[in-house]
């Protein structure tokens, strides 16, 4: 099996349809043994949707942009595994008033925040786990990326967090390669998470993709992407790393959906 004898950790689960969800599921499927972190009061969502997972993994709370959090989980991690292989950071939010159009209103606050826990997380919980890696003799991480070389209507601040996001994937791989530690990014297309629909306006971004992507992209359909993000999790990519990874239906890469639109 692709994974077999890895051990993962896995963030961002909050319900099973979330895309860390089917990451979970698929590397279970692979061989792998997780864990899996949750945060706040959204902690009681995640353990009831690990439930579903196929088999039962353990839960640990992990606020990112809390230094004691990350220090404990190292710490639990030391004690249940002694080494990490590798880790999917599903890590991201934006306050309301950094989205949905208010873009040129956005207090330096709000942005702050967004990045810090969107882009900034990424070199944290890189940090935190790399002693661990080290002492797997190496390892990938991984990250939920939306391309963001264009700028998207309501994602404003958000999209400019994921645009920091995939420069904080290539300085990782810079810094990281040499303790043969691989860093990639997946940029997905949009699917029917319950972060998505929180962003405003996720309704058209669901109708850009049903007309512009080559491939049929089903926004209900995570399970491309949580193949490609267990491929990078594995032995498979051995020489891959600073990488954006599209899992879009190829619209990124067309100016006009297939029948001209």
């Amino acid at each position: 099996m692709l994974l077999e004898g890895k051990r993962l950790v896995i963030t961002g689960i909050l319900t099973d349809e979330s895309i860390a969800w089917h990451v979970a599921r698929v590397a279970q499927e692979e061989g792998a043994e997780i864990v899996v972190t949750g945060f706040g009061r959204g902690i009681r969502l995640t353990r009831r949707a690990v439930k579903r997972l196929p088999h039962e993994v353990p839960v640990y709370e992990l606020d990112i942009n809390d230094p004691t959090h990350m220090e404990r989980l190292v710490d639990e991690l030391r004690n249940r595994w002694g080494a990490v292989d590798g880790a999917l950071h599903a890590i991201a939010y934006a306050p309301d008033d950094a989205l949905g159009g208010n873009f040129l209103a956005t207090p330096p606050d709000s942005a702050a925040t967004a990045f810090l826990t969107s882009a900034f997380s990424y070199k944290t919980l890189a940090v935190g786990l790399r002693p661990l890696m080290l002492e797997a003799g190496g390892g990938s991480l991984v990250t939920l990326d939306f391309d963001n070389t264009q700028a998207w209507s309501s994602y404003d601040w958000m999209g400019v967090a994921k645009a920091a996001l995939e420069a904080v994937t290539r300085y990782l791989a810079k810094y990281l390669g040499p303790d043969d530690i691989r860093v990639n990014a997946v940029a997905a297309g949009p699917l029917g998470t319950v972060a998505a629909k929180s962003v405003p306006g996720y309704p058209r971004f669901k109708e850009v993709w049903e007309a512009r992507a080559p491939l049929r992209w089903d926004v209900f359909d995570p399970d491309p992407v949580a193949r490609m993000v267990c491929v990078l999790l594995s032995d498979w990519a051995p020489m891959t790393t600073g990488e954006i990874v599209h899992v879009d239906g190829g619209l990124h890469a067309v100016a006009i959906g297939p029948d001209g639109e």
